[in-house]
């Protein structure tokens, strides 16, 4: 039989699906979800991320999760060439993001320009991490995938976790043949995948302006035609990355070609 729960968190809608009677583990990953979105919002200045943030130019204890999340950012920044890049959150700010995005826009500045090189501006080290002095991290879509990540081990081989769009489905779903999911427009069959979407059409604000930010530049992605991009991948996170430099990188040729030998599946729009 299959059990669920949708709640909110993370921005958005939330879904988790199991089988085979691990149901009761639901409200327990809920809670989990909510401990995490706490740790790791830049929201809130009693925040894990936020006391990082705030202490830029000395190290700072770090927990497990935000120690496996900062590398996991690293790795994000190396595979992406350097366009998915958590440092970016003065960029954001300058651009009128700066807080919770339901409370609207805040005051816009100028770009800040190419934003260094991530390793350049965060050091880890076990159970610690630091930041260059004025230097800032927005963990953002990495997080919710990486958590999805997290949520499908805890539930067991055979579930979904849907995090505000970023997802796992992990083993044979109900039919034996993978969890349906709307994937560009139409549904596909996941059996131990990710998938993520990356686009500017839900939070934007002002003229052009939107929150994903383009680290050669400092500022909103402008040179990119696209509005959305949706990829599968083997989790949740390598999803998210593959989603958001095949969106700052364009439709034509290079997107399709950096994601043909690593994504089973794409969509543009």
């Amino acid at each position: 039989m299959i059990e669920s729960l949708t709640f909110a968190a993370l921005g958005g809608e939330c879904e988790l699906f199991t089988l085979d009677g691990a149901g009761a583990g639901l409200r327990s990953a809920e809670a989990w979800v909510h401990l995490m979105h706490d740790r790791l919002t830049r929201f809130e200045p009693s925040s894990e991320v936020s006391r990082l943030n705030a202490a830029a130019g000395g190290w700072v204890a770090v927990s497990l999760e935000l120690e496996e999340l900062l590398r996991a950012a690293l790795a994000a920044w190396e595979t992406s060439g350097g366009l998915v890049h958590v440092a970016i959150l003065p960029a954001l700010i300058a651009a009128g993001y700066g807080r919770d995005f339901d409370a609207g826009a805040t005051a816009v500045g100028r770009p800040v320009g190419p934003v260094p090189p991530l390793p350049a501006l965060l050091e880890i080290r076990p159970g610690g991490a630091r930041l260059a002095s004025g230097a800032a991290v927005d963990l953002g879509g990495i997080a919710k995938g990486w958590l999805a990540d997290r949520l499908v081990e805890r539930l067991g081989p055979n579930s979904l976790a849907n995090l505000a769009g970023d997802l796992h489905a992990r083993g044979p779903g109900t039919t034996g043949e993978g969890w349906p999911v709307g994937f560009g427009g139409k549904t596909v069959l996941l059996r131990d995948l990710g998938a993520a979407t990356s686009g500017r059409t839900k939070r934007h604000w002002g003229d052009g302006l939107h929150h994903l930010i383009d680290p050669r530049t400092g500022w909103p992605a402008a040179a990119s035609e696209l509005n959305e991009v949706s990829v599968l991948a083997r989790n949740g996170v390598e999803a998210e990355v593959f989603a958001k430099t095949a969106f700052l990188l364009g439709s034509a040729g290079a997107a399709a070609a950096w994601l043909t030998p690593r994504s089973p599946g794409w969509s543009f729009s």
